[in-house]
């Protein structure tokens, strides 16, 4: 099977890269390398995927519309696996722009390609913070996420409102994830697992 990975220099997008590989599939994977959080390490994520028999390294910009819809049309995937994002609740009260352009339009342009490439499956990542404001514990699935604190999660919830109008609308099997903090080898430095570790081991206070 063909599949599109987009953030394959993230942490999520290359295991899930590594993991499709190992059962045989080809994979295409997109990142355009952002600097919101240390180069080298996303370059090292890609250098363990490129030598790889079956992957394919798309270096292209989500928001880029004409080459989204190229690297579609010249690849043809089969499904499609989008955990590309501008991730961050804190930065997004610095950098709005950046949520704006890759995770509206950037998604825009996922599921445009997705609708005529008659893509079988995409799966998305969502996020944990689309429950905001609710207070009500365990989260469920089930539970309203009408009310985001902050412009990330907005961007998120407005994702599933738009894949959710695409499967109506064109019939494209869409599955959606909300994620909440994952963590592990290779993982981001920016997740609060590294932070609360690195400020430890200094003898720092934890910024909560």
């Amino acid at each position: 099977m063909r599949v599109l990975v987009t953030g394959t220099a993230g942490f999520i997008g290359s295991t899930v890269a590594h993991r499709l590989l190992d059962q045989g599939h080809e994979v295409i994977g997109l990142d355009e390398v952002n600097d919101y959080y240390d180069v080298n390490l996303k370059l090292a994520r890609l250098a363990r995927l490129t030598p790889r028999a079956g992957f394919t390294e798309a270096r292209v910009s989500l928001q880029d519309r004409a080459a989204m819809e190229r690297l579609f049309a010249d690849t043809r995937p089969q499904r499609v696996i989008h955990l590309a994002a501008q991730a961050g609740v804190r930065y997004s009260l610095t950098h709005p722009h950046a949520y704006v352009d890759s995770n509206l339009v950037g998604f825009m342009n996922i599921l445009e390609g997705c609708r005529h490439s008659a893509v079988e499956h995409l799966v998305y990542a969502s996020s944990s913070s689309v429950y905001g404001a609710n207070t009500r514990l365990p989260f469920s699935e089930h539970d309203l996420a009408d009310h985001p604190l902050s412009l990330y999660a907005a961007t998120k919830r407005s994702n599933e409102l738009m894949a959710h109008c695409y499967a109506h609308l064109y019939r494209l099997p869409v599955s959606g994830l909300r994620f909440f903090t994952v963590y592990g080898p290779w993982g981001r430095p920016d997740m609060a697992l590294f932070l609360f570790t690195r400020a430890i081991l200094a003898g720092e206070p934890i910024d909560v």
